[in-house]
């Protein structure tokens, strides 16, 4: 199973005045990401950077089976899925280095979403709000669970989903590379099948726009570049709040994988200055933990 087709775009959107999401995407390692940063001056984009670029250089210096790694190695999970947690926990601790050796850079983090894909299971790795989503069969299916506050919330039956969007706190994340002295990674493994479509985002898109919407767009076709580019256009012409990333990542159908018909397409992130397109009831729920870096 390979990769046929994967774009990304990142757009500062219409209320900020600089970008700090990031992404990274690598058709030969099979390795897509999705960084947001958070710390606001800049740092957050610090974060996000320093992040998505341990990552990668993690993953592309251990692809060989005799490498060593600082982590132990999870037996219930494949190679390549302990290799991207792994390269998640090594972000965590470089964000947190650069904290100690700038102080300025305190209370910067970041969230991060990636996929791995080797052979046909795709490793999916994500904490904080960053999403991965799969379309398949017409069909747009969430993989990633949002380390947010409100999403606690809506799990445990204190908000609804329709409540928690515009909640005042939907932006508090619970987890965060450069928040604990630890982090946990959320991790699963997908079967991967042909005609599969992967989209990873910042929460600029999804704060925006409803599942069935970006279902809609994605399930549209034209290509992964039109993909992203028509998301991205509608989350900004909503009000564009944050700044918005997209990678999109198609799978191969058995027509295109006889053919060895394989396209790569990818766009690094925009400038700030740079848009592409114009376009019995439950019991009160606790207050978040006061002082949040990450509101």
């Amino acid at each position: 199973m390979r990769v046929v087709e994967s774009f990304g775009l990142s757009d500062v959107g219409r209320a900020r005045t600089h970008n700090e999401d990031c992404f990274e995407i690598d058709p030969r390692l099979g390795l897509f990401l999705v960084a947001d940063g958070m710390g606001g001056h800049r740092y957050g984009e610090v974060a996000s950077r320093v992040a998505v670029k341990a990552i990668r250089e993690f993953v592309a210096a251990t692809e060989d089976s005799d490498s060593t790694w600082p982590f132990a190695f999870d037996t219930r999970l494949r190679r390549h899925s302990n290799l991207l947690k792994t390269a998640v926990r090594v972000a965590h601790d470089r964000v947190l280095s650069a904290i100690r050796t700038d102080r300025r850079l305190f209370g910067m983090g970041t969230t991060v979403v990636g996929i791995y894909i080797d052979a046909d299971v795709a490793a999916v790795a994500h904490v904080g709000d960053s999403r991965a989503y799969r379309l398949r069969d017409g069909r747009l299916e969430l993989l990633t669970q949002d380390h947010t506050w409100v999403n606690e919330q809506v799990v445990a039956g204190h908000l609804s989903e329709h409540q928690a969007r515009s909640h005042p706190l939907k932006n508090v994340v619970t987890r965060a590379l450069g928040g604990e002295r630890e982090v946990e990674v959320d991790l699963q493994e997908v079967p991967v099948q042909p005609g599969d479509l992967y989209l990873l985002c910042s929460d600029g898109l999804t704060t925006m726009l409803a599942d069935v919407e970006i279902a809609r767009e994605a399930a549209a076709g034209g290509g992964m570049q039109a993909i992203c580019e028509r998301l991205i256009g509608r989350a900004n012409s909503r009000g564009g709040h944050d700044n918005v990333t997209v990678v999109a990542v198609a799978i191969a159908d058995a027509a295109r994988e006889d053919a060895g018909d394989a396209t790569v397409a990818a766009q690094r992130p925009a400038s700030a200055a740079s848009s592409p397109v114009a376009s019995a009831a439950p019991a009160a729920p606790a207050a978040p933990p006061s002082g949040s870096p990450y509101e």
